[in-house]
């Protein structure tokens, strides 16, 4: 990801002013950088993110949401 503080005044409005011309070539530009950095993970990097993402996905199918009325008196 770039640092995007690190630039001029200038610089930051140019890029400010190509987005607003093509937003769409920055979100290309996003996911294919995203997809260079998965590419460069190695299979225990990537095992250790989707253990991690099936035991959030079973978290939350499990959790319940409940309510409390408001009106009701409290003890």
């Amino acid at each position: 990801m770039n640092d995007y503080s690190k630039l001029t005044p200038q610089e930051q409005e140019a890029l400010y002013n190509n987005f607003l011309q093509a937003p769409d070539a920055f979100y290309e530009k996003a996911e294919t950088d995203q997809l260079k950095a998965a590419l460069k993970r190695s299979y225990k990097e990537r095992f250790t993110v989707m253990t991690g993402l099936m035991k959030m996905n079973i978290m939350f199918s499990r959790a319940k949401i409940i309510t409390k009325n408001s009106n009701s008196p409290q003890a």
